[in-house]
């Protein structure tokens, strides 16, 4: 992967401007405040742009790169989708609980759509008759193109950010942001039929031309996930760079550009060898994309040759051999010997830790830090039978957040990468920590009192707090703890709070000053 430089509206606006301008073939081309989505038209030769904060649209003539209309619009453009006869553009808005549809020959609004939310994303089927929106926390709603009416709400998964639609028009492919999540929607029955589990905050996917793989960039661990579209399952996770957004393939399917928002950057993603790390042991399925491949006789990584299970004209499936190191991808046809890219073998993991190693069965926020060996390109962490979140990835540290548990108690930790599975740590799920009482419950607004806590699942405390001031604090047993109050600068009742993996219970003390003169 390589990157190109190129003008970023999110770090932009947090340095205290908005950026008015978008960047086309080399030129500077003068839009509205806040370009957020841009969009062709089938035949390349527009480009309509939206302008979050002067709520337009800017319409670029794409051979002469000058704007030859602005179009008004509601609160807060977004997103435009174009259907593929041309003739029509379906705009999103995070101000507005509406859909707007431009007509591409008078750029003009139509009509607009009441949905229940501010949209965020559209996606029209290939062959133009249904749009699908993701609105407001987690939903999508169906457009009928011909009617322009919402025809059906499908409920995904919490903050869903983008979605994508198969090149066949058989599914649609949301990105969930909170969860982490992929939704698969049948568009036949417009029901979701698969959640695929992918790292944190993903953003707007993207389906290879091919229909084969989605790939998903996720904007905090800074990588984007590739799913198999055949097993619904993420095959590799390919670091890019600093908050990864949006993805273009380019239409022969061998690359892609990635833009990552918070680097100011467009990555080049090659998407010839999928996945192109493996385990040295060998037996990883590879997918790899070209052209001219039809009646394949070999394909090689290095000098060794794998097995092929299926040829096309543009595409390959082969089991990868043993190896190691990083190694050239070859395929011999009768044409002759071409190199379409670069496997890299990877050895297997190792676990050496895990910090916290328990937490409530309901889940938590909290950091949790898997360190070991050989790390880099992470696919799963789970912690028993429950997906892990993967936050941020390294070769010697991955750090997640623990999804809710089906029951308290102790599960192994395992983790899969490009060159294997392993296990070998534990987490353990506890019931949720409870405070019972404070005795006594008051005392003088020096500090000094010794009080008693009680409750359940107290051994494992961290840090007892009254008011947010830190106390000191000994463990006697699993239901009862001994604190020493801090000093509070004004009299009343503050809270104690207690926390630790089982959660953070509170309690009440009350400051009293003292008699003087």
């Amino acid at each position: 992967m390589f990157t190109l430089a190129v003008n970023s509206p999110l770090p932009a606006r947090a340095r205290g401007f908005r950026p008015s301008a978008a960047f086309v073939a080399g030129a500077v081309i003068p839009v509205g405040d806040t370009p957020q989505g841009i969009t062709l038209t089938p035949d390349g030769a527009r480009a309509y742009v939206a302008n979050r904060d002067s709520n337009t649209l800017s319409v670029i003539d794409t051979a002469t790169d000058t704007i030859t209309d602005t179009i008004p619009t509601n609160a807060g453009p977004t997103f435009v989708a174009i259907t593929p006869d041309g003739t029509r553009a379906y705009v999103t808005f995070s101000g507005a609980a509406l859909v707007s549809v431009i007509d591409t020959t008078t750029n003009s609004v139509i009509t607009d759509i009441v949905v229940s939310d501010p949209s965020t994303v559209a996606a029209i089927t290939p062959d133009g008759t249904r749009v699908y929106v993701t609105v407001g926390f987690s939903t999508v709603s169906v457009i009928d193109t011909a009617t322009n009416t919402v025809t059906d709400t499908i409920t995904v998964g919490d903050a869903p950010t983008g979605v994508v639609i198969a090149p066949d028009g058989t599914r649609a492919y949301v990105a969930n942001q909170v969860p982490g999540t992929v939704s698969v929607i049948d568009t036949a029955t417009n029901t979701v039929t698969a959640s695929i589990g992918v790292s944190a905050q993903p953003r707007v996917p993207a389906v290879s031309p091919d229909g084969t793989h989605v790939y998903v960039p996720n904007s905090e661990p800074d990588t984007v996930s590739v799913i198999d579209t055949a097993t619904n399952t993420v095959v590799e996770n390919i670091g890019v760079g600093d908050g990864p957004t949006d993805i273009a393939f380019f239409p022969d399917g061998t690359h892609a550009y990635v833009t990552n928002t918070l680097a100011g950057t467009v990555g080049v993603l090659a998407t010839t060898v999928i996945p192109d790390h493996g385990s040295t042991g060998g037996g990883t399925p590879v997918t790899v994309t070209g052209h001219n491949l039809a009646n394949a006789t070999a394909v090689h990584f290095g000098t060794t040759q794998g097995v092929i299970t299926a040829d096309t004209a543009t595409s390959i499936t082969v089991t990868a051999p043993a190896g190691s190191g990083a190694v050239p991808v070859t395929v011999t046809t009768a044409g002759g010997t071409g190199t379409l890219g670069t496997f890299y073998y990877t050895p297997p993991p190792t676990l050496t830790g895990i910090s916290p190693a328990a937490g409530p069965v309901a889940g938590s926020d909290q950091e949790i830090v898997i360190t070991g060996r050989n790390l880099a390109g992470t696919v799963t962490v789970f912690l028993g039978a429950t997906r892990a979140v993967i936050q941020t990835v390294s070769d010697t540290r991955i750090t997640v957040r623990a999804a809710g548990a089906p029951a308290p108690g102790g599960v192994a930790v395992t983790v899969t990468t490009p060159g294997g599975t392993t296990s070998g740590l534990s987490y353990t799920y506890l019931d949720p920590s409870t405070v019972t009482g404070v005795s006594p419950n008051t005392g003088p607004a020096t500090g000094g009192t010794e009080v008693t806590i009680t409750g359940t699942g107290l051994a494992d405390t961290d840090q007892v707090t009254f008011d947010g001031k830190p106390a000191t604090f000994a463990v006697v047993s699993d239901t009862t703890l001994t604190a020493t109050t801090p000093p509070s600068d004004t009299d009343g009742t503050v809270g104690v709070t207690i926390t630790g993996p089982g959660g953070t219970p509170s309690g009440t003390f009350t400051y009293v000053t003292g008699p003087g003169i």
